[in-house]
């Protein structure tokens, strides 16, 4: 089964965060990617960028609206994605415990409903 591994935390400020603290926590998501990759559960991983690059985009009333930022604002953002196929919630569970974003954000595990796949959609 397909689970999402939502990593949500408190965005930092401009050089808030020391060349160190970055460079350690590089290298503790490396380690975790190898991990997933080498028990074969990895399918995908994404690190996003902060939400001031975010835009969002609407379609209400037959009009298209784009604006600049997140359409909430929060103490936390949605900083990344991990994308595992397990074979159950206890699994998945246990990655999300693994993964260095869990000592500093929340991990949020999600079932995946659907996926395109090879052309076409999968439950």
């Amino acid at each position: 089964m397909r689970y999402a591994l939502l990593m949500h935390h408190q965005e930092p400020g401009d050089g808030e965060l020391s060349p160190e603290v970055i460079a350690e926590a590089q290298r503790a998501f490396g380690v975790y990617a190898r991990a997933l990759s080498e028990a074969g559960v990895l399918i995908s991983a994404d690190v996003l960028q902060p939400t001031e690059g975010t835009t969002t985009v609407t379609h209400r009333d037959g009009a298209l609206r784009v604006q600049d930022g997140p359409f909430a604002e929060t103490k936390e953002a949605l900083a990344g994605v991990f994308l595992l196929e397990v074979p159950d919630l206890d699994a998945a569970v246990s990655w999300a415990g693994k993964c260095p974003g869990a000592q500093w954000g929340t991990v949020e595990v999600r079932p995946v409903a659907t996926s395109y796949l090879d052309g076409g959609w999968t439950s």
